[in-house]
């Protein structure tokens, strides 16, 4: 599947016509292909305060032989990369520092450029104004994403003293092509262990990770991508779609695994399955999830229990099982929870999947704690308007407008998700923990 009007817009006919009707024309996004560059050219580095993190910064990039530019030239070379270092800001008056750097730098960059900003968060302090001037960078990065042309995303990153080692896993994720619909979001870090040595073309390789709602859309794109990261994925979808399943299976060299997530014994059986066929797991991604729009006044309570058994009752209950399997889950396990715009947003005719949706964020947030002592984590994962076969079956008007109502004026694809969830699977995002990052271009509605 794929975005027609952006492939139309940017073909020879499609590129006269929009720029002689004056419509948007959005860009073709950089996503990540294996073995390519982290940047497509050098990045730029400031500071506004202290700057705490510029030289873990310059050893990130210079791991991943990207050059870094020693100011913003008006007629040298554009940087792919926009970095700011705000640790260390104590009041608004220093956030002059980062307009002065951040303008010039942010004017020349590149198509499908990346600005990304760092900070301690907010809550981090008793000065009213070391706070102030900290929140006020989160309103800069979201703006800053509005404002930005041909496919350029800005993100913000916060980091606490003590998790400067969990830094260069989301720096590398939010520079890269894999977080290509991933736009004006706010990340947390906290402290962790961080294992060295992974392989930055099969950050998988060894691990064994379930996917569920495997057969198909989504799920079928984060089974492929996990695959193609080496992890060995066990799909998981119901019987109904078990010709369907076995395909994706059989195509990453995975295994199948029908399953209907909502039965009484599902959590025993899938934990019986690992133990049995694996020796444990490593990943889980709780993907499988439906629809039964209907206005709330005329919602009955099969629609309502159905889409509540399967979006967050089963994902409660298969965690849980995880939990107290000893010894199934292993070190540097993750769990990945597929949440939805809807859940922060809410959308007209969907009471029952909104609150499911939110009621992953919650559950999340309030685990998050326990899988830390465990030196897990456990993240959710909320899709915007994303293009699928479901997507496509939508009313014409109602399928444009969702897609278009986003910085990025397009919508995403299925591996955008997928990515997504297999950087947060990785042993090196061992510091997000308790995050919700949404894959929606910076969607218009919601946070």
């Amino acid at each position: 599947m794929a975005d027609w009007y952006t492939n139309f817009a940017n073909s020879g006919v499609g590129t006269t016509i929009t720029k002689q009707l004056g419509l948007p024309r959005p860009a073709v996004l950089r996503r990540y292909e294996p073995g390519g560059p982290l940047l497509p050219g050098p990045a730029v580095i400031g500071t506004a305060g202290d700057g705490r993190l510029r030289d873990a910064l310059a050893r990130v990039l210079a791991g991943a032989d990207v050059s870094v530019l020693p100011a913003v030239d008006p007629d040298g070379e554009k940087p792919a990369a926009v970095l700011l270092d705000g640790t260390g800001i104590t009041g608004p008056g220093q956030l002059a520092a980062a307009h002065d750097f951040l303008a010039p730098a942010v004017k020349r960059l590149r198509p499908s450029g990346r600005v990304l900003i760092l900070a301690d968060p907010p809550a981090a302090t008793g000065s009213p104004a070391t706070a102030a001037a900290r929140q006020a960078l989160d309103g800069l990065v979201r703006s800053i994403g509005k404002e930005l042309l041909n496919g350029s995303t800005a993100n913000l990153v916060l980091v606490p003293e003590g998790a400067e080692a969990a830094l260069a896993s989301p720096v590398r994720f939010f520079l890269s092509g894999r977080s290509a619909y991933v736009d004006g979001q706010v990340l947390t870090l906290s402290a962790a262990g961080v294992p060295a040595g992974e392989d930055d073309e099969r950050p998988l390789a060894g691990r064994v990770a379930v996917v569920t709602g495997a057969a198909r859309g989504i799920g079928a794109a984060i089974a492929r991508v996990m695959a193609r990261d080496g992890a060995h994925v066990v799909a998981v979808d119901v019987p109904a779609a078990g010709e369907s399943l076995a395909g994706v299976a059989n195509e990453i060299g995975g295994t199948a695994f029908q399953l209907d997530i909502t039965a009484a014994d599902a959590p025993a059986r899938l934990v019986e399955h690992l133990r049995e066929r694996h020796g444990g797991v490593d990943v889980v991604v709780h993907n499988a999830g439906i629809t039964r729009d209907k206005l709330l006044v005329n919602m009955d309570a099969a629609r309502w229990n159905s889409v509540m058994a399967v979006n967050l009752q089963a994902q409660l209950d298969i965690t849980e099982a995880l939990l107290a399997a000893d010894g199934l889950l292993r070190p540097d396990a993750r769990i990945v929870c597929v949440s939805s715009q809807s859940g922060i947003a809410g959308n007209r005719g969907q009471t029952n999947y909104a609150a499911s949706k939110a009621g992953i964020i919650g559950m999340v947030r309030v685990w998050a704690p326990t899988f830390a002592e465990r030196g897990a984590t456990i993240n959710a994962v909320a899709p915007g308007f994303i293009v699928t076969e479901m997507t496509a079956k939508m009313p014409f008007g109602t399928r444009e407008v969702g897609s278009r109502i986003n910085s990025l004026q397009q919508g995403g694809l299925p591996v955008d998700v997928a990515e997504t969830i297999a950087w947060l699977s990785q042993r090196g995002s061992a510091g997000v923990n308790g995050q919700v990052v949404r894959v929606c271009g910076q969607s218009f509605l919601g946070a």
